[in-house]
């Protein structure tokens, strides 16, 4: 009997650390750079503050998600690190 409750012990404890092993992060590899974060950050201020104007055209930009392109634009131009466009 003893032995069945030490044996059932030491199971228990082998499948918590091997859950302890799995739950533990993996090293997180940035899409975007800092610099390039900085850069929409910079755009959407521009945005809500209503100086952020388009390329050709130079209308007014309303829509974050445009002023969030811009700043991706803007940080690629620059060389920093961020995915390329979907095409």
């Amino acid at each position: 009997m003893a032995t069945k409750k030490s044996a059932a012990k030491a199971n228990s404890v082998n499948e918590s650390s091997a859950k302890k092993k799995t739950a533990s992060k993996k090293p997180s590899t940035r899409k975007y750079s800092l610099s390039a974060s900085k850069n929409v950050e910079t755009e959407m201020k521009a945005m809500k503050k209503g100086t952020l104007k388009s390329g050709r055209s130079g209308k007014k930009v309303t829509n974050p998600k445009q002023a969030i392109a811009i700043g991706l634009s803007e940080a690629r131009k620059a060389g920093k690190k961020v995915p390329a466009k979907k095409s």
